[in-house]
């Protein structure tokens, strides 16, 4: 089951936080989930070299905040904050609500799940080869300090004419203990010969579970908030 399930899901309200926090209706659930995508869609897009590795979303009446977890945070801010008051204009457009945005810096990318799978898709689409890149990518997650890496690929390696799966694992990664910190990540890499895709898992250790209404720990410290 801890192989067919997604590790984040799995461990709502045990170690891991919802990444949108508000409470709709019937009648509101739809326009406001769909919102939601049509927000993500919009900031991947636009802040594709910023490093976004998690967009969370908080709603209260009227008003509607974002924060940003990135590891480039001067590239979503702009020169002087001109590219952050573009970006909040445009959603307040999109959403016709007050929109907030946070900013917070990823202090260490390599061992943030969504970044590595996201550099090993930039260096395959690179051309360079995928053995070399999961291997240096498995070697920076456990200098920093991750107890396990698990990395995935599927599709044409090495641009073969069938796709297989490629997969390595370094350190321990238990899929099935809820109490591990799992973080995961999924990317896709568009190469001449088609999609690879690229999963990631990275074991930051064992924490005991939260309590109910306990707030999860921050993962990260705020650098810079933008209102």
């Amino acid at each position: 089951m801890g192989q067919k399930t997604n590790p984040i899901g799995l461990r709502l309200a045990v170690n891991k936080d919802w990444n949108s926090k508000w409470f709709a209706d019937k009648k509101e659930f739809p326009a406001l989930l769909d919102e939601d995508r049509r927000i993500r869609e919009l900031l991947r897009k636009r802040l594709e070299q910023a490093a976004i590795t998690k967009i969370l979303i908080e709603r209260a009446t009227g008003r509607c905040r974002i924060k940003l977890l990135t590891a480039r945070p001067g590239v979503v801010i702009g020169r002087r904050g001109s590219e952050i008051d573009k970006l909040k204009e445009e959603l307040a457009k999109m959403t016709g609500k007050e929109i907030h945005v946070d900013i917070t810096e990823v202090r260490q990318p390599d061992s943030d799940a969504q970044l590595v799978a996201e550099n090993i898709a930039m260096q395959l689409e690179r051309r360079i080869a995928f053995r070399r890149a999961m291997k240096k990518a498995m070697q920076l997650a456990m200098d920093i300090g991750a107890e396990g890496i698990r990395l995935r690929l599927a599709g044409r390696l090495g641009g073969t004419e069938i796709a297989r799966v490629e997969q390595y694992l370094k350190g321990r990664v238990p899929l099935h203990t809820l109490r591990a910190n799992i973080d995961y990540g999924f990317a896709e890499a568009s190469t001449q010969q088609g999609r690879i895709g690229i999963k990631c898992w990275i074991c930051k250790g064992d924490e005991q579970p939260r309590k109910a209404g306990r707030p999860a720990a921050p993962e990260s410290e705020p650098a810079v908030a933008a209102r």
